[in-house]
């Protein structure tokens, strides 16, 4: 006798995702950059071909190349059927149809210093920032601090100032502000939210490099948020980036668990570009000026003074 195969109706797992893509690493060449360009909707391509350097066209490419890839991996909606909007606060969605399976499914992303990084949760809200610690575009470190004194509590100055150095400080300075924005992104609110109002109590003061942390403790407006846990990892000894995770579903729990621990998982897992165009299908034709245009430009602005330490 013939039996059917039997077909499960059940959700797919889906686990939390944590993806980092160097685009200061990537130098495309011509036809890397006219598949890129291929795969990501009219608009977004539009968008990117206006960026006056190639490295934040680099970096908003990443971007929506990893978000594409996720959503193609995890969700098992095929590349060229997935539809990407913004929220009136610019933050990417997906646009698909869903039903009640991936109810709560959210993601976000981040780009600033060398890479874009991508954080993805099945049931949680989510948020995100990187920040690639650096000296001051113009103006001395004490003259820095004073202009961006109402962005951080008195407390945190203090943790800011108590470590040896101009350079740490300015290294407590980012993943600080990393933190924060990572709580603004999750909560999509964009410019505009006192951040006077959160007050992040950061554990431990050093982080290693390649190591995930959720130690931190945030206050908003004076209470402790335990409904709330932050995650930090190092990509290297000048990046910092913070995951926000918020409530929903049985959130308490995990968020009681992972504070315990002191380190939890996922790792950041570095991706390359064939990995973000493994699944890929092109939405568009190929556009030969959209190499012109991009070759032409310079990869980054000139900055009077060194990054360096």
């Amino acid at each position: 006798m013939f039996w059917p195969p039997v077909v499960s109706l059940e959700r797919p797992v889906m686990e939390s995702v944590r993806w980092a893509f160097s685009y200061c690493a990537w130098v495309p060449c011509r036809e890397d950059w006219l598949l890129a360009m291929r795969l990501v909707q009219p608009e977004e391509k539009e968008r990117i071909g206006q960026f006056v350097f190639t490295r934040d066209a680099k970096a908003a490419m990443a971007g929506r190349l990893l978000i594409r890839r996720l959503i193609a991996e995890k969700l098992k909606i095929p590349w060229h059927e997935i539809q990407l909007q913004r929220t009136a606060k610019g933050k990417p969605i997906l646009a698909n149809d869903l039903g009640s399976a991936y109810a709560r499914f959210n993601f976000n992303v981040s780009h600033q210093g060398n890479y874009a990084v991508l954080a993805a949760e099945p049931d949680h809200q989510v948020g995100i920032d990187i920040m690639k610690t650096s000296l001051p575009g113009s103006g001395s470190v004490p003259d820095f601090f004073r202009i961006m004194k109402r962005q951080f509590t008195e407390r945190e100055w203090r943790a800011i100032g108590s470590v040896n150095n101009e350079w740490l400080q300015l290294d407590m300075f980012h993943r600080h502000w990393a933190l924060k924005e990572s709580f603004i992104k999750a909560i999509g609110v964009g410019i505009g939210f006192d951040l006077q109002r959160i007050e992040f109590n950061v554990s431990p003061v050093q982080l290693e490099v390649g190591k995930t942390y959720n130690e931190t403790i945030m206050f908003l407006d004076g209470e402790e948020e335990k409904e709330w846990t932050f995650e930090e990892t190092r990509l290297d000894d000048s990046h910092h980036v913070a995951v926000a995770l918020g409530k929903s579903g049985g959130f308490g729990e995990k968020c009681t668990e992972a504070i315990t621990t002191g380190m939890t998982q996922p790792a950041f897992t570095l991706l390359t570009f064939g990995d973000l165009v493994a699944s890929a299908v092109p939405l568009t034709p190929e556009d030969p000026t959209c190499w012109d245009s991009f070759s032409s430009r310079q990869e980054s602005p000139t900055r009077q003074s060194s990054n360096s330490r």
